[in-house]
């Protein structure tokens, strides 16, 4: 995405910068609080930017350094290799960011695939007296047949130079109605105009595409058990992208894991009540 076409109207836009990567790579970052707060990382889910933390981030940004980051390939951030779009790549280079940044990251704040991607890298450098608060986790392999047909589908059309392009060309008002549907939110009208300019864009298309023909968590689901970082898991019941039952079995296998159900809300539940979401962030990462 072209930050010039979007600087104008993309959310906290005054609190973005560009953090070189490799020759030809770039993150988009947003940091929004006090420097000495404690700091609290920030990261989406496929398909998301910065963007949907437009609501929360401010107000977390009352007590913690908020520091979010758009994924490889995804909003504004440009990846450095174009093979680095699976789990450990991932991991592994949002950790070289923090490292390279100086940042010392307490907290971690992740939604959906964006838990995984924390749980991953805290099997390798653990959020040191800190812990991951999950919101609708995707901590799970995909059943019966798509198990195996669509990541072999998603890696095919990734593999296809017009696949982004087309889709990006068909993005719509009403294409963004069909995909919000599908997560059991209701958002505004602003974060459906901010989700359209996404699927519009051919390169987040093609780094979303990228990074689902290249996600397996069986190595990260057979290791959970052994994970030894502290984990708070949010579900919103009415949540029909990731069932909540993926967050309770997550929970039941991890040493240290919590879990809340929140009534009423769908897999974008801190886009839809970003109060009530950062009022529970604040109790859980207190605890």
């Amino acid at each position: 995405m072209d930050w010039d076409d979007h600087k104008d109207h993309w959310p906290m836009a005054a609190h973005s910068r560009f953090v070189p990567w490799g020759r030809a790579g770039r993150w988009h970052v947003q940091e929004m609080g006090p420097p000495d707060a404690p700091q609290l990382l920030l990261l989406h889910g496929a398909g998301g930017a910065t963007q949907s933390w437009r609501g929360l981030m401010p107000i977390l940004a009352d007590h913690y350094r908020c520091i979010a980051v758009d994924l490889p390939g995804q909003g504004f951030s440009v990846p450095r290799a174009p093979g680095r779009f699976g789990l450990d790549a991932m991991a592994a280079d949002v950790r070289a960011l923090c490292d390279g940044e100086g940042w010392n990251i307490r907290h971690c704040l992740a939604h959906s695939a964006g838990t995984a991607i924390a749980l991953r890298m805290a099997e390798t450098t653990p959020f040191a007296d800190g812990q991951i608060v999950g919101l609708n986790a995707a901590l799970a392999k995909f059943d019966g047949i798509a198990g195996w047909a669509f990541p072999l589908a998603a890696k095919a059309l990734a593999l296809n130079p017009f696949t982004a392009r087309v889709a990006a060309a068909a993005a719509s008002p009403a294409s963004v109605d069909r995909l919000l549907k599908g997560t059991g939110s209701q958002i505004n009208a602003d974060g459906k105009r901010l989700y359209l300019s996404l699927i519009s864009s051919r390169s987040h298309v093609d780094g979303t595409l990228r990074m689902m023909a290249n996600w397996s968590l069986d190595g990260l689901l057979a290791r959970l058990p052994r994970n030894q970082q502290r984990t708070h898991l949010m579900v919103g019941d009415n949540d029909t992208t990731v069932p909540p039952k993926t967050s309770e079995d997550a929970a039941r296998r991890m040493p240290h894991a919590t879990l809340e159900r929140l009534p009423k809300l769908g897999h974008l539940m801190h886009e839809e009540a970003p109060d009530l979401i950062a009022d529970r962030v604040r109790a859980a990462l207190a605890d």
